[in-house]
């Protein structure tokens, strides 16, 4: 029989990569390794149902819904986790969905869950950045985070970098590397790419920036980037979308679009917040690059997908951003407004034959990378089943 393993709602509007990281995973699964597992994913009675759509159409995959689960209970399953060993209500829809393995995901379910569990964490910006943190969120993640390794679960991680980094801050800990890999997209045609541009009043130059606006991930480099290309009377052209809030910072934001608005820069830095799904391929494709300037990475949901499709990156250089792209990126000191200006305004667009031979190597390699991030944690499954419950 098939193990079933648990999974919860990660991320959501204030973290779209968390979301996507496992509407991807889920995905994957499916579609490689559909006779290996039954994901069972539990939800709040508080998720409104388009956000479960996409997930409820992937094959196999069970939904739960549970209110010991909804957002508001979140303080009471790691207060009821760590003082308790768990939360009553969610170990007992745990037990009623019959799970074999539980996959933990920035929630900590305690040690008398009853099942052996893989403990997903996605970066440790909170050791590296945490100046970006309030006292209680950081407080929260370390103290998730370590009650996780002391437990016995298996620590899952996306990168090497961040594997390594956990072996130092969290000595004894059982961690694996599963870099998450996403499925090529189709070619967007040239007519639908150029629809796309005209409708968002972009130049035939220009750079994709898909973050969301936190402050990590280094929007203001760009904004004093472009400030000094304005001043040697050069313009470029970034289109920086995304979710424009940080939970950490509500006042990050504002600071920013009004600066700049202030710096008369709202044309070549365009900020149009979140945009129409069907709309990100064809700019993806249609851009001169992929721009990511972040300070902070565990594995970029953004340069994946420019990898897959083939689309040149231009990224910030950091340790993680090098372990995932390699060769196949121009990088600059993600401290240097004046690197970046230099990149931007001499970064060399591709010539279509050459993009079009890029982009047919991508689609092969992205889908034996797919095929590998669905056997790693297939086996990563398997060994944690073998291993049982709380083996310390």
């Amino acid at each position: 029989m098939k193990p079933r393993v648990a999974f919860t709602l990660i991320g959501g509007r204030h973290w779209t990569g968390g979301y996507n990281y496992l509407l991807n995973l889920l995905r994957v699964l499916a579609r490689e390794a559909p006779d290996a597992l039954t994901p069972v994913l539990f939800v709040g009675l508080d998720v409104p149902g388009a956000e479960l759509e996409p997930f409820a159409r992937i094959g196999g995959c069970e939904v739960v819904h549970d209110s010991a689960f909804d957002a508001a209970h979140r303080t009471r399953l790691l207060a009821h986790a760590l003082l308790l060993g768990g939360d009553g209500r969610a170990l007992a829809a745990l037990h009623r969905a019959r799970i074999d393995v539980v996959f933990e995901a920035a929630v900590y379910l305690g040690w008398r869950l009853g099942s052996p569990s893989i403990a997903w964490i996605p970066d440790l910006q909170h050791r590296f950045l945490p100046h970006l943190f309030g006292r209680v969120a950081r407080w929260r993640r370390e103290v998730g985070f370590r009650a996780q390794v002391a437990s016995g679960r298996i620590v899952m991680c996306s990168s090497e970098d961040t594997r390594a980094a956990c072996g130092r801050f969290y000595p004894g800990a059982s961690v694996r590397a599963v870099r998450f890999a996403v499925q090529a997209p189709a070619p967007v045609d040239a007519a639908t790419i150029e629809a796309v541009r005209v409708r968002h009043c972009l130049p035939e130059r220009y750079f994709f920036m898909p973050n969301q606006f936190w402050a990590h991930k280094n929007h203001r480099l760009v904004l004093e980037a472009l400030r000094r290309l304005a001043a040697r009377g050069e313009t470029v052209t970034v289109l920086a979308s995304g979710e424009q809030a940080d939970p950490r910072n509500p006042a990050y934001v504002p600071a920013l679009l009004a600066d700049i608005r202030a710096a008369g820069l709202h044309a070549q830095l365009i900020t149009p917040g979140l945009l129409p799904y069907e709309d990100l391929a064809p700019l993806m494709q249609g851009s001169v690059a992929l721009l990511n300037p972040s300070t902070f990475e565990g594995w970029s949901t953004t340069v994946e997908e420019a990898r897959s499709a083939g689309v040149p990156m231009l990224l910030s250089d950091i340790a993680v951003h090098r372990e995932q792209a390699g060769e196949t990126a121009c990088y600059f000191d993600p401290s240097s407004p004046d690197a970046l200006a230099e990149a931007l305004l001499r970064f060399k667009p591709l010539a279509p034959d050459a993009r079009a031979a890029r982009r047919e190597a991508a689609v092969a390699e992205a889908q034996a990378g797919v095929a590998r991030f669905a056997g790693d944690f297939v086996a990563l499954v398997e060994h944690t089943l073998s291993r049982g419950v709380h083996p310390r």
